[in-house]
């Protein structure tokens, strides 16, 4: 059911109204069929998939109620496209168009289940029909995702059917700002964009300077790589994110908020204008919100995609239409932020976390996760694991539970060698500290942190000397270069480590890199540049003895940086098929037909064309 654009909610009873309304008009017999377009699905064709099970639906000749729903994202990537069928919740994966006429045929009109689509555990081949069964869900505790794959992120009358907005009416018209203020620092929740500082305390902070106007800021710009927790939470769920940005204003005198968001994400974009509209129309937005003294508005800003700028004061900046370069700490934002005024920020999974515990209390989200690190966490799971994407665990599971459990384990069978977390300031945690437990505290301790929930999974065949090079360029090139520590220590230290990568390392170079990054560490203007050494000490930390090894024999054990490995043919797996030989650029390769082939090592120049075009497999790196 959609409601008329024109109905303004002028009452919390107004609200409540439309929530039995809709309640009641929701024909209880109506069939549906939730299709994710969220960016990973979408790119695999999933709106396509929608717009047919759409044409389905309508048909005159179905003879049954059918309602075809976009959703976002539900966060097994992995497995896309997904669709869900209701009622029986049953779960398809890697639905392609092919698959649309039977599904609505079999399982919409004839309650069948196709048992082609449905997830198989690699291991003992059981197949699975609803998220709880299957491994990557079960293990999961949802709160901030549990919207997510089941409400159209573009109709406010789901959101408010599932409960939305009633922790706005209830810090309106049950709570004063200050016990809006309590219940959060009660709670004990802890930001969700990296740096782990109590929400609480921020919001009281902010109350008590001195100064009008008064703004809250979404932080939505997402730029670690490998993460997708923002934007999946953007894109599925907007409803949640302003419900908790109004809940922060009420608390702190707020009249306006911002969410910055990077323009890398349209759809994110595209959903945040299209909750903002309708809440505006159903008088959620505005001036004397649901009848209440309370007069709230929000407005996005597009970002260039500079990694700095999700430090909070390069951000206001580039909010302000300056450089998004940051300032010095000690004026804090609380006190001066976006045009010099008392501003609170916080990032898009803080703010949707917001409404639940408002509605649930404190008490209940204290009871989840840690001593230090109250809830749950988002990661994003990518990397050399068989089960990537979006999981919500609660603080305190295990790295090892995380990665083997939900994330099915390392891909093709291979050996375990790290994770990272973090982001490209995080740190790389080796295979002896799998079991330990996933808060911001315990995370630090390891030499990486928390961070806003990147998780990077890499193998035996990840050279760590390249991951920490890697990770040095990319915040080389989104460093603002404002500060000298940065600006040149970071080029400094990459120079260091791109010649060790290219075997043209020397003695003292550990010792360089380690006496540069903690000089940068010690005098980086913002956080960018005071952890951008994490990659590099959490390497030195736990696997020195790759970085001895591409310094004193030349040689990289990982077979990854090239000009340090060699490349042999295994004379039992060539046929002599000679494939290799007419690929290679150089001709160093020879051989008799249906004869082994061998490869010149002087003349080879590593390009690895051989490897790639072997057919049998043959071809080695040694």
């Amino acid at each position: 059911m959609t409601v008329a654009a024109d109905s303004a909610l002028r009452s919390l009873d107004d609200l409540e109204a439309l929530r039995d309304r809709l309640r009641r008009q929701r024909d209880p017999v109506v069939k549906s069929v939730r299709v994710c377009v969220g960016t990973g699905c979408a790119a695999k064709g999933s709106r396509r998939l929608y717009e047919l099970f759409r044409e389905a639906a309508s048909s005159p000749r179905t003879g049954v109620a059918v309602e075809a729903k976009c959703v976002g994202c539900h966060g097994f990537c992995e497995r896309g496209p997904i669709v869900v069928v209701e009622p029986g919740n049953v779960l398809y994966q890697r639905v392609e168009e092919p698959d649309v006429a039977e599904i609505f045929r079999e399982t919409v009109l004839a309650g069948r289940v196709v048992e082609r689509l449905l997830y198989a555990d690699p291991a003992t081949g059981q197949k699975a029909q609803t998220e709880k069964q299957i491994p990557f869900y079960s293990a999961q505790e949802r709160i901030v995702l549990a919207q997510n794959g089941v409400i159209d992120p573009t109709r406010i009358e789901d959101y408010v059917l599932a409960g939305g907005y009633a922790a706005l009416g209830k810090a309106l018209f049950s709570m004063t700002p200050e016990a809006v203020i309590a219940e959060i620092e009660r709670s004990r929740l802890r930001g969700r964009g990296g740096g782990g500082f109590p929400t609480g305390r921020k919001w009281r902070s902010c109350r008590e300077a001195k100064g009008t106007p008064k703004y809250v800021i979404c932080n939505g710009d997402e730029g670690d790589p490998g993460a997708f927790m923002d934007r999946s939470i953007m894109e599925g769920n907007p409803h949640a994110i302003l419900e908790g940005m109004m809940i922060g204003a009420y608390a702190i005198g707020a009249s306006l908020g911002y969410i910055y968001v990077r323009n890398e994400y349209p759809l994110a974009v595209e959903h945040l204008k299209t909750a903002i509209s309708r809440a505006r129309q159903f008088g959620l937005l505005g001036k004397k919100i649901l009848g209440s003294p309370f007069s709230f508005d929000v407005r996005i800003n597009r970002g260039g995609g500079a990694f700095v700028c999700g430090e909070s004061t390069a951000l206001m900046a580039s909010l302000e239409g300056k450089p998004g370069e940051p300032r010095a700490k000690y004026v804090h934002t609380a006190e001066s932020g976006v045009w010099g005024k008392p501003t609170n920020l916080n990032n898009v999974e803080t703010w949707a976390t917001i409404p639940a515990i408002v509605n649930r209390g404190a008490d209940w989200f204290a009871s989840i996760g840690t001593q230090g690190s109250k809830g749950t966490k988002v990661f994003s799971l990518v990397g050399k694991v068989v089960n990537t994407g979006l999981v919500e665990v609660p603080m305190g599971m295990t790295l090892r539970r995380i990665i083997d459990e939900i994330g099915g384990g390392v891909k093709d069978g291979k050996t375990f060698k790290a994770v990272q977390t973090g982001g490209p300031s995080g740190g790389c945690i080796p295979a002896e500290h799998l079991d330990t437990c996933v808060d911001f505290d315990e995370l630090t301790k390891l030499g990486s942190m928390m961070g806003s929930g990147g998780m990077i999974v890499m193998d035996e065949d990840t050279c760590m000397v390249d991951v920490a090079k890697y990770f040095l360029g990319f915040l080389k090139n989104e460093s603002c270069g404002k500060c000298t520590p940065c600006r040149e220590g970071l080029a400094q230290m990459l120079h260091v480590l791109e010649r060790i990568t290219s075997g043209e390392g020397a003695p003292g170079d550990i010792e360089r890199l380690q006496e540069l990054g903690e000089l940068l560490s010690d005098t980086a203007l913002c956080a960018l540049g005071r952890t951008a050494a994490n990659p590099v000490f959490s390497t030195l930390r736990y696997f020195r003895e790759e970085y001895e090894e591409h310094i004193r024999n030349r040689r990289c054990p990982a077979k990854v940086c090239r000009g340090l490995f060699a490349y042999e043919i295994d004379p039992d797996a060539c046929k002599g098929c000679g494939i290799c030989a007419k690929n290679c650029p150089v001709s160093a390769i020879s051989g008799e037909r249906r004869e082994p082939h061998v490869i010149d090592r002087d003349r080879c120049t590593r390009c690895g064309v051989c490897l790639q075009k072997c057919p049998f497999a043959a071809v080695m790196k040694v």
